[in-house]
């Protein structure tokens, strides 16, 4: 007698080698035997999720199967915009996207404003960036379509999973042309190769049921009404001196944009410092990390290209990898002329030579203070004197000062540094003093923290480069809302939403927090 459905566990958990094949037939056998039933008897399996595991020297595949269960269904699409389009959503990255995405879900029409150019002519921008270390303050690594995200590797993981429904971001970006293995994979992926045209499907797919869409629309100021606590946004003013009316605005400007910060404060909008994170970038030659991660199996043809995640604490102070880009590429995200900012990014296949990740160290209120920075932009100048610290280092035309590890930890400069992936070049210095010009005794940190992490992760501290800085892990700055609104205290009809209004971390938490912001501003709209 078959086992009746009912009693059928909802996952199976197998663990297979390398080797085993990742067919159905053989599969539904594991599983069929695992629960005592002939494969006839099974239900249709689905794989909920699958993940690489290295542990006690052996690398399995893991899968988990769902008994009869079927991907959740994605959201409902966007629907022809009714409403007068009187909401403007400052800024086209994801928290922006996915907001104008669940307003149209309602029938609620926006006019996105980007300040950058689509995904195609901020290619060439990019090819400026890199082959001439030429900066468009406007259209850049972080400015344009799709925003920082679009070319920063596209990994989709993410903590956030209390704030919202990560599958309906991840569907909404399989809908829009993603792979369809970011479902499943544990540490989904989709590639700054592939990312553009996600980004302009959705845009287009938006445009086709009335959202509208400007690019070169830098804003430079809000329209407000009122005084007092009645005080509220009645639209915006762009470069050039346009006006345009709202009864909303969703400002999804991202980390970046400082002239936004510093347009807030004029405002007078109580800003709060956040704590954020600054190092550098460490990159290591590919095939090394794959040996460390994978041991004898490193070279097997299953295997991705090997990431990892490093914390450590010195002095009360995290120490930790970010944005970790196995086959990955350094690149310049700089905003500003006579500064020097890096990132990292990946194509889809991870097919560099090189890994590479952010290094940082933690940052508080007090070390703020101790470098001479005060008030809730303090965060925004450190910034700023470290990346032109790094500007400087590094000769100009965007190269980037470099040191080799053995001469970091030993304090002293390199004179020669190896090949990297960064395309602007690396100038040979001496990284520690660059870091101690934004903080005495930052150097040092990180220094106990790269040798604490070599003691975890073997040979991490050998055959790598650092390259600088990396400053721009997360917003310095957090735009205070009302819980239960969302709307911007002091200033009504005004929604701060994502990374740079300090409420995200990445492309899918900033998506979310879109959503969220949609479905707060749908409510105060009635």
């Amino acid at each position: 007698m078959p086992r009746p459905s009912s009693e059928l566990p909802e996952e199976v958990e197998l663990s297979l080698s390398l080797d085993e094949p990742e067919d159905p037939e053989h599969l539904a056998g594991l599983v069929a035997r695992r629960l005592g039933l002939s494969p006839e008897q099974l239900p249709p399996l689905h794989i909920r999720r699958r993940a690489f595991d290295a542990r006690r020297g052996r690398v399995s595949l893991r899968l988990r199967v769902a008994l009869g269960a079927t991907p959740p269904p994605v959201g409902p699409a966007p629907r022809e915009v009714t409403r007068p389009q009187d909401v403007l959503v400052v800024g086209d990255g994801p928290a922006g996207l996915f907001c104008a995405w669940e307003l149209a879900r309602h029938g609620v029409g926006c006019t996105v404003l980007e300040r950058g150019k689509r995904v195609q002519p901020r290619r060439h921008d990019l090819k400026s960036l890199n082959r001439e270390g030429l900066v468009d303050p406007d259209s850049n690594y972080c400015f344009g379509e799709g925003g920082a995200g679009t070319y920063s590797d596209g990994k989709l993981y993410t903590r956030a999973s209390k704030r919202g429904d990560v599958q309906d971001v991840l569907q909404t970006l399989v809908l829009n042309g993603a792979p369809e293995d970011i479902l499943v994979d544990a540490r989904p992926h989709i590639g700054s190769n592939r990312l553009p045209v996600v980004v302009s499907n959705l845009r287009e797919r938006l445009e086709a049921v009335g959202v509208g869409f400007e690019f070169g629309a830098r804003v430079t100021g809000l329209l407000v009404e009122g005084q007092g606590t009645s005080r509220r946004v009645a639209g915006v003013r762009l470069a050039g001196g346009m006006e345009l009316a709202a009864r909303a605005v969703v400002l999804a400007t991202g980390h970046s944009a400082r002239d936004v910060f510093e347009l807030l404060a004029e405002l007078g909008l109580p800003l709060e410092p956040k704590p954020f994170a600054v190092g550098v970038r460490i990159e290591h030659p590919q095939p090394l990390i794959d040996r460390i991660q994978y041991g004898r199996d490193f070279r097997h043809p299953k295997l991705p290209a090997a990431a990892y995640t490093l914390t450590t604490q010195v002095d009360g102070r995290g120490v930790f990898s970010f944005c970790m880009c196995p086959g990955g590429f350094i690149v310049p995200a700089a905003t500003s002329p006579g500064e020097l900012v890096v990132n990292g990014m990946s194509l889809k296949r991870r097919d560099s030579p090189f890994a590479n990740s952010g290094l940082v160290v933690e940052l508080s209120r007090e070390d703020l203070a101790r470098a001479g920075d005060q008030g809730p932009l303090a965060g925004v100048s450190f910034q700023r004197r470290l990346e032109r610290a790094a500007f400087a280092a590094g000769g100009g035309a965007l190269r980037a000062p470099a040191t080799r590890v053995e001469d970091f930890l030993a304090g002293r400069a390199s004179t020669t540094v190896p090949a990297t992936s960064y395309q602007p070049g690396a100038t040979a210095t001496d990284l520690g003093v660059v870091l101690d010009a934004g903080l005495q005794g930052l150097a040092g940190r990180l220094r106990q923290g790269i040798q604490q992490l070599d003691r975890v992760m073997r040979r991490f501290a050998s055959e790598a480069l650092l390259l600088g800085v990396e400053s721009r892990t997360s917003c310095p700055v957090r735009v205070p809302r009302d819980p239960d609104t969302l709307q911007a205290l002091g200033l009504l009809g005004l929604y701060p939403s994502g990374e740079g209004a300090g409420y995200a971390g990445g492309i899918v938490s900033a998506a979310l927090d879109g959503i969220r912001v949609a479905k707060a501003l749908l409510s105060g709209l009635g």
